[in-house]
């Protein structure tokens, strides 16, 4: 059988492993996915951080600063780990549109309370979504990148509890948190591969967004 020239470059690309070609395309999915919503959800960090307004503004706006540094601080870690398995990462701001999970939010005003709101429920779907991705390195083998996510799982935590408290009034009682739970299946689809443009790395590792 001929092989083309894309053929020829991509695996040019193949980083060699010992995880198998099969295991390192999934691996590889799954943190593309994850890359594409941590670049979303700093956009936004960084947004609210420009935007908020009012008498809390220098604490809001100095605690968006820090949560925004710290999300695009593991990007690179991120994207290099899905190189070192023998992937591909992102190419293009179109190409983290298509993948990302997390909304964006284009409002020509939000309030301050409402941007906390809003990162805290980002924030919590982030944590699941880094909890997925560790499901897959840890089925694969992975463990490098499953002891990676361990630790931004836990600075996801760190930025819900102070976004959390941050919002609270008094001694008012927390506000309901809506969120998938930890232990609820995993439903994926191949929905994504069409939005990946046929990149069907990524693609088992979409889930479906609500309609």
């Amino acid at each position: 059988m001929s092989t083309t020239a894309a053929d020829r470059r991509a695996r040019s690309l193949r980083t060699p492993n010992l995880l198998g070609r099969q295991k390192a395309k999934e691996i590889a999915g799954a943190l593309n996915l994850l890359l594409a919503d941590l670049l979303a959800l700093y956009f936004k960090t960084k947004n609210f951080h420009w935007h908020v307004s009012g008498p809390h503004f220098r604490d809001y706006h100095h605690l968006l600063d820090e949560q925004a540094d710290q999300i695009f601080a593991i990007t690179d870690t991120v994207a290099e780990r899905a190189r070192k398995v023998g992937g591909t990462t992102l190419h293009s701001v179109g190409h983290i549109g298509r993948l990302q999970r997390l909304r964006d939010n284009d409002a020509e005003y939000v309030t301050p309370l409402g941007m906390l709101g809003e990162l805290r429920e980002d924030n919590l779907q982030l944590a699941a979504y880094m909890r997925e991705t560790h499901g897959v390195c840890e089925e694969h083998g992975d463990v490098a990148t499953a002891s990676l996510l361990e630790v931004w799982i836990d600075e996801a935590e760190r930025r819900i509890w102070f976004l959390f408290e941050t919002s609270r009034r008094g001694d008012e009682t927390p506000p309901h948190v809506s969120h998938q739970p930890l232990g609820a299946p995993i439903r994926f689809s191949a929905k994504l591969a069409k939005r990946l443009g046929g990149k069907a790395d990524a693609a088992m590792f979409a889930k479906e967004r609500e309609s």
